[in-house]
């Protein structure tokens, strides 16, 4: 019985610390898939395509694109504002979650500090790419 109870306890606990249930990403999720999404694929593995990926989501909503210069190896993360370059050997993790109702796209966070504060979270990420962004970054 004390068995059972700590694996309810454990599904209990990994459930209430879903990403896609926090405040701050179900304020993006809400809207609902952007118009210009790239059609996500579930139980695919893509490698990353030669173009940016884009018709994702930033924390405030706005539009994102990934560009990975794997020749310079660096992530661009570029808004209509402007565009982040980062040096891949300076994320230090990427977490992705399925979004609930939608599994062919997932949240990905890439943390680029030292604290998970520091993850630059997109929403509406394919599903068949998220194996692909994670082995670009840290090699596979």
């Amino acid at each position: 019985m004390l068995k059972r109870n700590r694996v309810h306890q454990n599904r209990d606990h990994r459930l209430k610390n879903h990403y896609v249930r926090k405040k701050l990403h179900l304020k993006v999720l809400e809207r609902g898939i952007p118009d210009d999404a790239l059609v996500g694929i579930l139980n695919i593995k893509d490698p990353l395509p030669p173009h940016p990926l884009s018709g994702m989501l930033n924390k405030h909503g706005g539009k994102v694109r990934l560009t990975f210069k794997l020749e310079v190896d660096q992530l661009w993360i570029g808004t209509k504002e402007r565009t982040q370059k980062v040096a891949m050997n300076t994320i230090r993790h990427v977490v992705s979650e399925p979004i609930e109702g939608h599994e062919e796209y997932h949240i990905v966070g890439f943390q680029l500090g030292t604290t998970e504060a520091s993850r630059y979270w997109v929403y509406w990420v394919p599903a068949q790419y998220v194996d692909s962004i994670k082995e670009a970054i840290f090699g596979g």
